[in-house]
């Protein structure tokens, strides 16, 4: 079964030589009556399923592959440790457990995590032994429960609409990482394009009271060559330098980060103990900027226009879950090569390593939260804490430009008129800005906005002469009520923010002809009709001059949903140089041109 597994590395912005995979086959066990704990599941208990993680039990690639509601879940494995652990630590990873997790090591518990898309770490040392050792987890779910921060997962059995199948437990890589007694545990990069500065915050992990006698060596480098190098004594847990990169830079012409240019400088921090290497750290980081001067986006202090695509982040046999790394540079891959600069990851928290593909391949991403649909106040608390713990694991990738914390009013439904819904709508703006003031922020995605740093739009309107009137002028589009909603809540009035068109298009059309139902916002007959209402909406807004970007609905179709670009295995529906024509702006001449 571990031929299924995920191998590739989970944390590219923050690589150790040394770890062990845990992905693979598991032992797995539905826990109905919710009796585990008190029957002692979690010390040496056989179970009676199979499952490779990191995939849900719900997926093909998982082995079990069912949408039935089984909401409390027990995993467990084994793995060998040397016999050289004298002064070394061992930290266990989890990318994502949905929803609630526990973690016991040779019947210890090591663990506990509340957030079904954020990663979570336990230092296990004084659980495990050389030799065999025996790791059990129980993830629990909230299938039914609407105040669960759950993004696009259903809380029926059978999906349908724009709801797709719930993802329960494991779903990101889990791993093990040998580390010294104190050790390097995070690392922060906060650009300055203005001044050529990088600053770098650093977190030891470990025993505070090692710190004395440690050293640590910043190098970075640009194109295998060494750029600057800093080296400093470690007083405290947490230090900070701000280093001058005196490479050359034309003004954004030479080693800034773009989609087109997407320039990364390597990293290499090394900890060293009177002398000795401790730990040894590989990342890296762009210098880029994004924000709005005179009402203008701006990436690198100049206007830019975002070209995005919708993207869900669902893939056959995995749901949530890409089968391998490669699928997911794939998307990105796929994404480019339409014409698109940018991604809005919808209603989910992507895997690390997409992230590094848009780094590395240069593909700007709207980083959005998993909204639950209703409000009260357990909802508030789970999305606080899950959504600082977002910001956290993603804050040093250059491809992450806008913060999403709210989609549609979506965990605030009644926001037009709720005192308290419109405070904590405006609470996640302002906590974001608080956590990260380096990226533009969002309020509420689509319409009912509060406060955000830019007007979005939602409205899939498919004809072209309504769309040309509606987005003539910044004031029409922020006066029109797209979709039946107003753009911006009474008494928060627009103040001249950039307007972009964040959800539109939305076309269904298989390009196959598969049976079965489907839907989108339109349909599309064959494949000229689909190009014709592909035109037809595309061309409205990218001649308008109020706009200043916009969002296509969507990249791929994801199961009952099929407006996608290209199918759920990923077949363009039309050639890619088309949409890729499309999104330039080079129409086809037509009888009104």
């Amino acid at each position: 079964m571990d031929e299924a597994m995920r191998k590739e590395y989970p944390r590219p912005q923050f690589v150790r030589d040394e770890w062990i995979n845990l992905n693979g086959e598991w032992e797995f066990e539905f826990d109905d009556r919710d009796q585990g704990i008190a029957a002692g599941w979690h010390r040496s208990r056989s179970f009676s399923r199979r499952i490779r993680v990191p995939f849900c039990y719900q997926s093909e690639l998982s082995g079990i592959g069912t949408s039935e509601f089984h909401d409390t879940v027990w995993y467990r494995r084994f793995f060998t440790l040397p016999e050289n652990n004298a002064d070394r630590r061992w930290i266990a990873h989890f990318g994502a457990v949905d929803y609630e997790a526990k973690v016991w090591v040779n019947g210890r518990l090591v663990a506990s995590h509340e957030g079904g898309h954020t990663p979570f770490s336990a230092d296990i040392t004084f659980a495990v032994k050389a030799g065999e050792n025996e790791i059990v987890v129980r993830a629990q779910d909230y299938s039914r429960d609407v105040c669960l921060p759950r993004g696009k997962q259903y809380w029926k059995e059978k999906s349908e609409l724009i709801f797709y199948t719930r993802t329960t437990g494991i779903w990101q890589s889990v791993w093990l990482e040998p580390v010294a007694d104190t050790y390097l545990r995070s690392v922060r990069f906060t650009p300055d394009i203005d001044s050529n500065e990088i600053g770098i915050r650093t977190f030891l992990g470990g025993r505070r009271e090692r710190i004395s006698g440690l050293k640590l060596r910043i190098s970075i480098a640009f194109g295998g060559e060494e750029v600057a190098e800093d080296e400093f004594a470690v007083r405290e847990p947490e230090e900070a330098r701000v280093i001058r990169l005196h490479d050359f830079n034309d003004h954004g012409l030479g080693r800034w980060w773009t989609p087109e240019k997407p320039n990364l400088y390597d990293v290499r921090f090394t900890l060293l103990k009177d002398g000795q290497v401790v730990d040894d750290v590989r990342s890296y980081f762009g210098m880029r900027k994004i924000s709005v001067e005179d009402g203008k986006i701006c990436l690198n202090n100049r206007p830019y226009y975002m070209k995005l695509v919708l993207d869900q982040g669902y893939f056959p046999g995995g749901l949530l879950t890409a089968p391998s790394g490669d699928d997911l540079r794939r998307d990105v891959e796929l994404t480019k090569a339409m014409g698109f600069n940018g991604a809005r990851k919808h209603q989910k928290i992507e895997d690390p390593l997409y992230l590094h593909w848009c780094d590395k391949l240069g593909l700007l991403v709207w980083g959005e939260m998993a909204n639950a649909y209703q409000y009260s106040e357990t909802y508030a608390r789970r999305i606080i804490g899950e959504w600082q713990e977002a910001i956290e694991r993603d804050y040093n990738h250059p491809c992450i430009v806008v913060w999403v914390p709210l989609n549609e009013s979506w965990g605030v439904p009644n926001v037009l008129v709720d005192k308290r819904q419109q405070h904590h709508a405006l609470t996640m703006y302002h906590l974001t800005k608080s956590l990260d003031p380096t990226r533009l922020v969002i309020s509420n995605d689509g319409w009912e906005h509060l406060k955000s740093d830019i007007a979005t739009v939602h409205d899939y309107e498919w004809r072209p002469d309504i769309l040309e009137r509606r987005y003539a002028t910044a004031e029409s589009a922020i006066g029109s009520i797209a979709q039946n909603r107003w753009i911006y809540v009474p008494g928060f009035p627009y103040e001249g923010e950039p307007v972009q068109l964040s959800e539109f298009g939305g076309i269904s059309f298989r390009a196959r002809g598969e049976d079965g139902e489907g839907w989108g916002y339109s349909a599309a007959k064959d494949a000229a009709d689909f190009l014709e209402r592909l035109t037809n909406v595309l061309r409205p807004v990218l001649r308008s001059s109020a706009l200043q970007g916009y969002c296509y609905t969507q990249l791929t179709d994801v199961e009952q949903e099929i407006n996608g670009l290209l199918a759920f295995d990923r077949t363009p529906k039309l050639p890619l140089e088309t949409i890729r024509r499309l999104n330039e702006g080079r129409f086809e001449p037509s009888g009104g041109e």
